[in-house]
């Protein structure tokens, strides 16, 4: 799966949820937009505590526009049979930056290996058909430092080239973390160069 020349990726931007149950079993879909792995590790140790009577809480996620980070987890299912088919999903939608967990709860008859594939596979679609997928710019970071008389120039700068501000420290010195459109790179540096007393690193 590689995204890494594109200037768009999808993603979702709020949480989403979808039930499914299989002869006693209870499967629900959790689906987050994620920034990092400590978003994704918040999500479930709430999902746990949520949730402590659930005998599995599965999971997949994929993170970065160069589709390199992910990870899937069975907790405690047959190999393969559930964080698999999750990530599965993920990718038919080409999302990144999306977490879905799925809580099951055992209803006392087995599945087997198939059974469970499209259980966790069916619900995973079932809480992404109904989070919006939106398309976002894929930004580079970059730092700006620069004096404070600068800042309403270089925030006209940031706003021209829907750049996103991450972080901002404001004493006499200011320190600016921003998201730089790929498309938009060139011209937003050149731009930015062009002011007096900024520095600009890429992070």
């Amino acid at each position: 799966m590689i995204m890494a020349e594109k200037d768009f990726y999808l993603t979702i931007d709020k949480p989403g949820t979808a039930e499914y149950k299989d002869r006693g079993s209870k499967f629900i879909a959790y689906a987050y937009p994620i920034e990092s792995v400590d978003d994704f590790k918040k999500y479930l140790q709430q999902l746990k505590k949520e949730h402590p009577k659930a005998e599995h809480h599965c999971f997949a996620y994929r993170i970065g526009t160069d589709g390199n980070t992910f990870r899937v987890n069975d907790d405690g299912e047959p190999s393969g049979s559930a964080g698999k088919p999750i990530l599965g999903q993920l990718d038919s939608k080409e999302v990144t930056n999306v977490t879905v967990i799925v809580v099951r709860y055992f209803g006392g008859a087995l599945l087997g290996v198939p059974g469970l594939i499209n259980s966790y596979k069916t619900v995973t679609a079932l809480a992404l058909q109904v989070t919006p997928i939106i398309q976002k710019q894929v930004e580079v970071k970059y730092s700006i430092q620069f004096d404070y008389t600068r800042m309403n120039e270089i925030m006209m700068v940031l706003k021209q080239y829907s750049c996103t501000v991450i972080s901002q420290e404001m004493q006499l010195f200011c320190v600016i973390k921003t998201g730089i459109p790929k498309n938009r790179l060139t011209e937003t540096l050149y731009q930015l160069k062009e002011l007096q007393n900024i520095e600009v690193h890429k992070i």
